[in-house]
């Protein structure tokens, strides 16, 4: 059996990490995306156990006073984090574990697992990150300012990541991470 290998994806909100990677998972089988937990609430379409395990902020603590979340954070007003066993579980089964989580979780995550691939999304421009969270229409104002100025720290610590694919075309930067992700090593 070969070795399992866990992939760090990040990038700021409204990078379009999320587009892509629905696009990686689809043409991929062999990658398997890790579940998340997080005290905010669902979306509309969004499935319990399926996009995250939604819980409230007390049970969050819980498991994190517990040592159940390989890496958690808190990003606008709500926690994320990502349960330790299903990921460890995986690993050991072979399986390539995607986690699409933000900075301080992929930091995180280096020092629990230094051997995870990581992987940084960048926008094309400041302007276009910007467009991209309007047109979302999902963030009041306040809201879309703490997700830019987020993303600004964010966009700093880009240079942290093993591989960094700037999304300016949407084709081309699947391509380079299916790239990262598959190519033959020489």
């Amino acid at each position: 059996m070969q070795m399992g290998q866990l992939i760090v994806f990040t990038g700021p909100s409204g990078v379009g990490k999320g587009t892509l990677l629905r696009s990686l998972l689809e043409s991929h089988p062999e990658l398997e995306l890790s579940i998340s937990v997080t005290t905010r609430a669902p979306r509309e379409g969004e499935i319990e156990g399926r996009h995250y395990y939604f819980v409230n902020r007390e049970q969050f603590q819980g498991l994190i006073a517990t040592g159940q979340l390989l890496e958690w954070a808190e990003f606008a007003g709500n926690c994320y984090g990502t349960p330790r066993t299903p990921v460890e579980e995986m690993i050991a089964q072979g399986k390539l574990v995607v986690l699409e989580i933000e900075l301080e979780g992929a930091r995180q995550v280096r020092e629990t697992f230094p051997g995870a691939l990581q992987l940084f999304i960048l926008p094309p421009s400041p302007e276009e990150l910007e467009r991209r969270i309007r047109v979302r229409g999902q963030d009041s104002e306040e809201a879309i300012a703490r997700r830019l100025h987020r993303a600004q720290v964010e966009i700093a610590a880009a240079d942290e990541f093993d591989i960094v694919i700037v999304n300016d075309d949407f084709d081309r930067a699947l391509e380079a991470i299916e790239m990262a992700l598959f190519a033959p090593v020489s």
